[in-house]
């Protein structure tokens, strides 16, 4: 088979280029105290865990909501706080706290200089289901395109994020290629759109296998990625 010389670079975001368990976790718990300050009822009759719950089982009753996990969050609370009959006068307040919480991300170590000589091969992107803010986290400068699923009204796995993501980089779908932690939404969903998918294997990060999916290439940070990418581009 024919090796594609890659043409352009595009990346998951959450447990690709940051731990996000710990920034969830210590988010919905200042969300959770921030909530108690002002809505006390709610906090008092749901922990974090409950809340949690609830988002999920809206999840499962309108699976459209998951393009858009802070509308989701959004929706879940403005139901909680109708079912103990407070107003909504908090909402976006409490939103944009746990907006504030959920960008703090502390990116691995290979990251700032990894995506810099990156980025000296390569146009790179970004495709997410998240909901991070790299202007605020400080990595904006380095993508020429961040398509989210929110803004795009679809989510990986499906074919059209990527293809619109290798649109609006220039390049077709064989000359791509999509790094991620998730083995089904991003190294299978970014085969099935033609691009090839590496995935990223990070130590700290619990990873499922998925039988039948076969990484272009496993790397375990930005180091080996680079490293990849050079011996693809001498084809």
């Amino acid at each position: 088979m024919m090796m594609r010389r890659p043409h352009a670079l595009l990346f998951d975001l959450d447990d690709t280029l940051w731990p996000i368990a710990p920034v969830i976790a210590s988010a919905e718990q200042s969300w959770h105290d921030w909530l108690s300050q002002r809505v006390p009822a709610l906090t008092e009759r749901y922990s974090v865990a409950e809340l949690r719950s609830q988002r999920m089982a809206l999840l499962e009753r309108q699976p459209g909501l998951i393009v858009d996990l802070y509308n989701l969050r959004r929706v879940a609370l403005a139901q909680a706080l109708h079912e103990i009959g407070a107003d909504h006068s908090h909402l976006d307040g409490a939103m944009a706290h746990f907006a504030q919480c959920r960008n703090a991300v502390t990116p691995y170590a290979d990251v700032a200089p990894g995506l810099a000589r990156l980025q000296s091969l390569l146009p790179l992107g970004v495709v997410t289901n998240g909901n991070a803010d790299l202007a605020v986290i400080g990595l904006q400068h380095h993508f020429k395109v961040n398509l989210a699923a929110s803004r795009f009204g679809l989510a990986k796995p499906d074919p059209a994020i990527f293809h619109a993501a290798c649109a609006a980089m220039g390049v077709a779908p064989e000359h791509a290629v999509y790094v991620g932690d998730d083995l089904r939404l991003d190294v299978q969903g970014a085969q099935q759109a033609g691009l090839r998918g590496v995935w990223m294997r990070r130590s700290d990060v619990k990873h499922a296998e998925l039988a039948g999916v076969e990484p272009d290439a496993i790397c375990h940070d930005l180091h080996d990625l680079r490293h990849w990418l050079e011996a693809q581009m001498q084809h």
